[in-house]
Formats: structure tokens, sequence, C-alpha cells
């Protein structure tokens, strides 16, 4: 496949890649395909879904380096004590970090709470309060893109800084990537507003109205800037010959520790990035709509997808093995 090829078929799409806006591609650390559509430039900032998730994990892991955060055994509680828990609640006390990143902490609710958590003064006490329950802690995969919201807590009371200021300092700055905002508004309309866009954002990160950054979904970013945090992860922590995290982070943070059902493509899990098998190091950070960060550490090749909403599109690792993977190893 030829880039006019490329190009060409993401443009004509009537079905799963209509609401591709960019792709990028880099070889061996460098960009060597970098395109854009719908009305989106190769620059332009698209909400990237749950790829925000694979985000924190490397935010947890920068803190985890620089001395803020010692172990993902801590207790989540250690980073909490001003909250008060529930009369009864006793689970919640042996939930720790690793258990967050695995997405085995237990929750007290069926289906997530959207509207109790997202209409409140403090999204992150309200994600405290959902954890934990009487079952106790099973190991259970238990996908939370609310709970993931303790993240953003555990990230500000372990440094002292506002996640995004420390986003800004120690990840994005170094990578090349415009600074963020926090978005400013979370009301019920805005959040949909937000959601459904089909026009290119700022450099922004949507927030609580505590300025908190929302830490399951909520951040723009252009292919582009996602194909950088894969050349990151792909030269084991280092970008422009300096130290951003420990690669022996990357290597527990993809490392397969949960088989996935059919839901989540069969794959499996680690730090909040997914491995689309076992038997090869290839690893992705997977957002709703197609959004994803995919890396392959036996070619070099790191690629960056976004795409605006559309329902029922979880992941495009099959289009980019077999399109955009031919065609970057055919540039270099």
């Amino acid at each position: 496949m030829t880039n006019d090829e490329l190009h060409r078929l993401v443009s004509e799409s009537t079905g799963n890649e209509s609401n591709i806006c960019q792709i990028c591609a880099a070889k061996n650390g460098k960009v060597v395909y970098n395109d854009s559509w719908r009305g989106f430039s190769t620059d332009s900032a698209v909400h990237v879904m749950s790829v925000t998730k694979g985000i924190m994990a490397l935010l947890t892991g920068i803190a985890f380096y620089k001395g803020y955060i010692n172990s993902t055994d801590q207790k989540v509680l250690q980073f909490f004590p001003d909250y008060t828990v529930k009369r009864g609640e006793k689970t919640i006390y042996d939930v720790t970090l690793e258990h967050l990143l695995t997405m085995t902490a237990p929750y007290k609710y069926r289906s997530e709470p959207w509207k109790k958590v997202c209409t409140s003064d403090d999204w992150t006490k309200a994600a405290l309060d959902l954890l934990g329950g009487r079952a106790g802690i099973t190991g259970e995969f238990r996908y939370a893109t609310l709970g993931i919201q303790i993240l953003a807590g555990v990230i500000e009371n372990a440094t002292g800084m506002k996640c995004i200021d420390f986003a800004n300092e120690y990840l994005f700055s170094l990578l090349g990537i415009p600074a963020h905002v926090i978005h400013g508004d979370s009301s019920k309309e805005d959040q949909f507003e937000f959601l459904m866009s089909k026009k290119p954002h700022k450099n922004e990160w949507y927030s609580d109205p505590k300025d908190v950054v929302t830490a399951g979904w909520g951040l723009t970013l252009s292919a582009e800037d996602m194909a950088k945090i894969g050349v990151l992860l792909l030269n084991g922590g280092i970008y422009g010959g300096k130290r951003i995290l420990l690669e022996d982070w990357i290597d527990q943070m993809t490392a397969p520790k949960a088989k996935l059902g059919k839901m989540f493509g069969d794959m499996y899990y680690g730090y909040l990035w997914y491995r689309p098998d076992k038997d090869r190091p290839a690893f992705a950070a997977i957002g709703d709509s197609g959004n994803v960060i995919y890396a392959d550490p036996e070619k070099n090749i790191s690629v960056g997808i976004t795409g605006t909403f559309k329902p029922r599109i979880f992941d495009r690792v099959d289009f980019i093995e077999n399109n955009v993977i031919p065609l970057v190893e055919c540039i270099g």
C-alpha cells in the first residue's frame, strides 16, 4: 500500500475508518508518515477517549521514578489521609495502586454511576466513595473508567502538584507536546458536547469542578503526539536523550497480567495498557472510537490514530497491522 492508497482508503470509507481524523507513524524514532482527514490538520487536538488511561499509567510511572510513589503495593488510602471511610466499609483499606492499575479494584455498584460522579463537586472523592464493598478483593478484572479517577487524586496528593501541571512539566514538554490547559466546564451539556464534537479541540484536558483532570477520558492529543509517546516507550523511557521514566516500569506496564474476553478483543491487560497478543511484544493504549497508541518493539514502529466519536469501534489493531505497518516498513 502507498501513502495515496492509505489516504484514499480512509477518505472514502463509509465503515469503521469513516471517523479517522489523523494517522501518524514513527520508525526508529522518526516520523515517516503523518496524514489527516475530515477538516483536521496533523497538529489538531482530538479527544482520545480512554487513551487517557494509558497516559495516567505513564504519569504514575513518572511519579514512581521521581520518588513520589514508593510501590504499586501502596494502599490507596495512604494518599488520602483526610478521606472519611463510610461506616461498615472494610475492603477499601486493602485496595492498592496495583489494583487500580490492573482494573482489579472492587467497587460498590453493578454499572458505573456516571450521573452520581459526574454531577458531583469532587469527582475523585465520589469515585473513592464507590471503592470497596462486601465482596472483598477478588482479583477479578473489572473495567472502571470512573474508578481510575482516583489515580488523579493519588498523583496530586503524592506530588503536591495539579495533575495537569505534572503532566505538562514531566511528560508533555519533554516530548514536544503542546502544554495543555484544563477544560474548565463540567456541566452535563458540556460533557456531551465534548464527547460528541466532530471539530478539533484545544490542547486541553477535561476536568471536574475542582480543576482535577478526568483520569479515564477527556485528554486531547494529536496522532503525532501519540506517536511520540510510542517512541518514548520503545526507547525504554528515554526521549531526546533525557530519561522520563524507568524501563522497568514500561516492562511492568505492558506485561500481560489478565486475559480479557471478547468484549476487549480477546487481548491481554497490563497497567491500563493492552497486549494484543501474549506471544508478541506489541502493546497499545486504546480508547473508544478507535483512538490508539500502538507500539511494536520488534519493528521499532509506533503509530498514533485519532478519531471522533463513533459507536461500536473499540480498537484499530488489525487496521494498523494490516495497513499502516506494511506501509511504514516500505518507507524507511
